[in-house]
């Protein structure tokens, strides 16, 4: 077996991490697999959602130094390391613009946790922790923490959770808008799927422009957003997806979508 396993089910395929035996901490083999799974995921029309998650007990507990041991190493090359193999996912995730959900059991630390948080949504089991690590051993968070954390629960509470290295367990994560839902350790792989399977079964054009529209809007001022989504519109509307979504909400049937 991969240390990295990608597995597609109809519309949704899993990045699955797969070394439990160091609680899915993962190497540069690994980052480039990663990196890699997410595009062919992008590229694949039949893939219509991305489920990120860790085998066993664990998601994901960062980095493995001991497989990465960087004494002695000169500080660019230190940099390209981290720039040129570690951020391809982060960069990865960016270009996708298909639904990447992260399924949290058990804990995401450091690198870890940042995978987590890049990923569209997070589903967490009651036993998840998260926890920035960096501060504990005298590192900056460098897999993209530092952006991604304060737009999901403020600045003020992300450099809380930065500067002391402190775990959140599920149910804080779930109260600070880290998590988007809480699940029995039991349930969680059950009802991952099946929101996975409940998105992928939408109109898949109208998902990934929702996605991309969504992010692209985040960044700019409301009257270039209210211009991209009226654009946005006036496309989708034009699509047999969307003209398929119409006709089985007015004959109340399931609808049928080919992806354009």
């Amino acid at each position: 077996m991969s240390d990295l396993e990608f597995i597609q089910d109809g519309g949704v395929a899993t990045v699955l991490l797969n070394r439990p035996e160091r609680k899915n901490a993962f190497t540069l083999e690994m980052i480039d697999q990663w990196a890699e799974a997410l595009t062919r995921a992008r590229e694949d029309d039949s893939i219509r959602v991305v489920v990120v998650r860790g085998e066993g007990q664990a998601f994901c507990s960062g980095v493995d130094l001991g497989r990465l041991d960087t004494t002695g190493t000169a500080p660019l090359d230190r940099k390209s390391m981290l720039h040129d193999r570690v951020q391809q996912v982060p960069r990865a995730v960016a270009a996708l613009d298909k639904p990447l959900i992260a399924s949290v059991s058990g804990p995401a630390v450091g690198a870890g946790m940042d995978m987590a948080l890049m990923c569209d949504l997070r589903l967490a089991s009651r036993s998840a922790s998260f926890c920035e690590s960096y501060i504990r051993v005298g590192l900056v968070p460098g897999a993209g923490g530092l952006y991604f954390l304060p737009r999901l629960v403020g600045r003020a509470k992300a450099l809380e959770l930065f500067l002391t290295g402190d775990f959140v367990d599920a149910e804080e994560a779930l109260r600070i808008g880290l998590v988007n839902r809480v699940h029995d350790d039991d349930d969680l792989l059950e009802q991952t799927y099946a929101l996975a399977h409940k998105i992928a079964a939408g109109p898949p054009v109208a998902t990934r422009v929702i996605k991309r529209a969504l992010y692209q809007s985040a960044e700019t001022d409301l009257a270039t957003a209210l211009d991209l989504a009226s654009s946005h519109m006036a496309v989708i509307q034009s699509t047999d997806d969307s003209r398929e979504a119409l006709a089985a909400f007015r004959e109340r049937r399931t609808p049928t979508y080919v992806g354009h």
